[in-house]
């Protein structure tokens, strides 16, 4: 982003509004054009607008004086914007964005409210196809409303016929040296009063031609149409929720015992497993990955095996502690999923005392816990019945959506 003009000669030059205070909408959150909309500047949408729009060659801003942090931020770092501080009035603000195109002027200028960020390439197109060399062009939507003009008693005086009369919208265009000169006359004569750049246009005897406009391009004035607005946007955009999955694997040496620990659960068996805790390979899978969905590392990171306090500990203390760094993360466990790898003991008849204890390690509800088994085939260091096998697969959603 430039606040200087290049030295070029661009056909069209959208010139943004943007200077304003934007009290109707309530001060307490700031100037309007920099409310989020769906978690960006309402002036950042409009400027995305109209540089994807191929016909559209810079945008000139006129902002507030003390908006300059808030307009870089939101504005980013395009060349092809600039910027200029505004005036005390909209006319005003105009004036002095046209005046900074002059060493390198265009052919056309599209003067646009940044407020209005659902232009759209249909509406831009029109609008530049109407200008000529001595004709303006004014997007606007017929009347649709029965008009009532008030009586200084605050009843109605009289009905307003509508036909033939429109909302004027933005971007109005014009021929760049006309409207230039429109201005300056208008600022000469001390006419400080127009509303818009077609009335302008009017005062100085530029022709205007009325273009479709768009009902869907509404000027965000009240509190009430940001948050309409941000309605919209939110539920129109894809979204991408933060869904994250981890895995983990664990193995264990058979050693001497009369049973094992899997998934939390003792079971008799003609072996133990070797290990500097419970040996719960069910369990140690699970906590890597939980640990892997929030780059927490890994189960020797947080009970290190040369740690004497860990000799035999319950491997739902690793769990119920991965867990609990998910949750702190924002993060909701969605699903835990457990493949032990044994010949051997039998692990159906063990499966519901399993989850249920899992579930309330995780505290989520059973069914969202899986526990499968397979055999190797008597291939292998676990077909030869030398030690059991697991993978873990953990799921979890976090708050947010994944970053673009």
């Amino acid at each position: 982003m430039t606040n200087a003009p290049e030295n070029t000669s661009p056909k069209t030059v959208v010139v943004l509004v943007a200077a304003g205070r934007g009290e109707r909408a309530g001060i307490a959150d700031g100037p309007k054009q920099y409310r989020l909309l769906a978690g960006k500047p309402v002036i950042a949408h409009t400027i995305e607008a109209f540089l994807a729009h191929p016909l559209v060659d810079r945008i000139a801003v006129a902002i507030h004086r003390d908006d300059e942090a808030l307009f870089t931020q939101a504005a980013g770092e395009s060349e092809r914007v600039s910027f200029v501080h505004g005036g005390a009035t909209r006319q005003e603000s105009t004036l002095l964005a046209l005046r900074s195109l002059r060493e390198a002027p265009p052919e056309i200028v599209l003067i646009h409210d940044a407020v209005r960020p659902f232009v759209d390439d249909d509406l831009i197109d029109r609008t530049i196809a109407a200008v000529g060399e001595r004709q303006g062009a004014l997007p606007a939507m017929p009347l649709a409303e029965t008009l009532k003009r008030e009586s200084t008693e605050g009843t109605v005086a009289e009905t307003i016929p509508r036909a033939g009369l429109h909302a004027a919208q933005t971007p109005q265009g014009f021929p760049y040296w006309p409207i230039l000169a429109a201005h300056e006359k208008a600022y000469t004569a001390g006419r400080l009063d127009f509303t818009d750049d077609a009335a302008i246009a009017e005062w100085a005897r530029i022709p205007v031609m009325l273009v479709t406009g768009s009902p869907h391009n509404v000027k965000l004035t009240w509190a009430q149409d940001i948050a309409m607005a941000n309605q919209r946007l939110t539920s129109q955009r894809a979204t991408f929720p933060d869904v994250r999955t981890g895995n983990g694997y664990d193995v264990h040496a058979s050693g001497p015992g009369d049973h094992v620990t899997l998934c939390g659960i003792e079971i008799a068996h003609s072996s133990g497993l070797d290990g500097h805790s419970d040996a719960d390979v069910g369990l140690h899978a699970l906590t890597d990955a939980l640990l892997a969905t929030c780059g927490a590392g890994d189960i020797g990171t947080h009970f290190p095996p040369s740690d004497p306090q860990w000799k035999g500990a319950a491997s739902r203390i690793f769990v119920e502690h991965a867990a609990a760094i998910v949750r702190r993360h924002g993060g909701r466990i969605a699903n835990a999923d457990i493949t032990l790898i044994c010949e051997a003991p039998k692990i159906g008849p063990h499966r519901e005392v399993m989850a249920a204890a899992m579930a309330a390690m995780l505290k989520i509800s059973p069914d969202r816990i899986s526990i499968k088994a397979t055999t190797n085939e008597r291939l292998g260091f676990i077909g030869r019945e030398e030690g059991i096998a697991a993978i873990a697969t953990a799921s979890v959603v976090f708050p947010g959506e994944v970053p673009e």
